[in-house]
């Protein structure tokens, strides 16, 4: 496994602070990256900004036409999980409906903005495959901002920041009507390459606890077949405690998603802790799934996010034709 204390080294990534006029080279991507639980459990939210959209058709089939612009590939996708259903929200734009400035960032309708620690986003979109409207404000108020970042494969050419563990989140909709508080986490990713040039697979989990302080796990599997993994553990306020991945707990199999049988695998000392219904399955794509968990481990878990993810079926020829159902490309919607 890969020692993360030795990925410190500044990179690029956080110059400039968390600015969205970020620079992104041709055929390469950024993202920005939110979750949050509800106080109560009953619900959830994942907010992603993407700039050069790792898992579009569109962006995979331009690239193959280099260079790719990844300012023509650009969307804010909106997913609230409960307390009643899932609202799913992901239109891919083009150039013409992007604006970005350091701390505002508008694609369509939907429009972010950053003012000291809190990140305000104004969502306008609809929701596939059935459509619905999706709009309202959500607030997000992180309690520190991180400037480490940290390579994710040994040529730096994917990059991670994890900006704020710990945020407090608030949840104003008015379509559907939906309200709610909780608390939150902010990251960000960048890269200079598609992401199934570099990995087969990864597995990403944050955990909370009670008062707030957490660990955060990034396991990643590279084209040679070995490991790297980062194991992060932060404070209350989300300021980063310590990084040392040799004191990792071990990489254990979950059962695999229920429709699509997604393998997924979580850091845990016992998997004998995790009930299998204890884990939600939020997605549950071909090549990707988000599920939340609850673990006995320690009696002192709040949340679990986490995340599989299977390249290797993202660039299969059947799930490139099946993305656009999930993803459609329109200008003016």
């Amino acid at each position: 496994m890969h020692n993360a204390s030795d990925t410190h080294a500044q990179l690029p990534l956080a110059d400039g602070g968390l600015s969205f006029a970020s620079p992104v080279l041709p055929g390469g991507y950024r993202w920005w990256y939110v979750d949050a639980f509800s106080a109560d459990g009953s619900a959830g939210m994942t907010l992603i900004i993407f700039i050069g959209s790792v898992f579009s058709p569109y962006y995979a089939r331009a690239r193959r036409q280099m260079p790719a612009d990844p300012e023509n590939h650009v969307s804010l996708n909106a997913i609230f999980y409960g307390p009643d259903r899932k609202r799913w929200a992901l239109t891919e734009r083009g150039r013409g409906e992007l604006q970005r400035q350091h701390n505002v960032f508008q694609v369509g309708p939907s429009r972010v903005t950053h003012a000291g620690d809190t990140l305000t986003f104004d969502i306008d979109e609809w929701c596939v495959p059935i459509p619905s409207r999706l709009r309202g404000v959500v607030r997000v108020h992180m309690r520190t901002q991180n400037s480490q970042c940290y390579a994710l494969d040994s040529d730096g050419l994917h990059r991670w920041w994890p900006v704020s563990p710990v945020c407090d989140v608030s949840v104003e909709l008015d379509k559907p009507r939906l309200s709610w508080e909780g608390i939150g986490y902010v990251d960000s990713n960048g890269g200079t390459a598609p992401l199934e040039e570099s990995f087969k697979e990864w597995h990403w989990m944050r955990q909370h606890y009670r008062d707030h302080s957490g660990t955060v796990h990034y396991d990643r599997q590279l084209m040679d077949g070995s490991w790297q993994g980062l194991a992060l553990e932060h404070a209350s306020d989300g300021r980063i405690a310590s990084v040392e991945d040799s004191l990792a707990p071990p990489l254990y199999s979950l059962a695999p998603t229920p429709v699509w049988r997604m393998g997924r695998a979580m850091r845990t000392a016992s998997v004998a802790a995790i009930s299998p219904l204890a884990i939600r399955t939020f997605e549950d794509t071909p090549f990707y799934a988000r599920s939340g968990i609850a673990t006995s481990e320690g009696h002192d878990v709040a949340s679990v996010m986490h995340e599989s993810l299977q390249l290797q079926r993202f660039s299969s020829r059947w799930v490139q034709t099946l993305l656009p159902f999930r993803m459609p490309r329109r200008a003016g919607w």
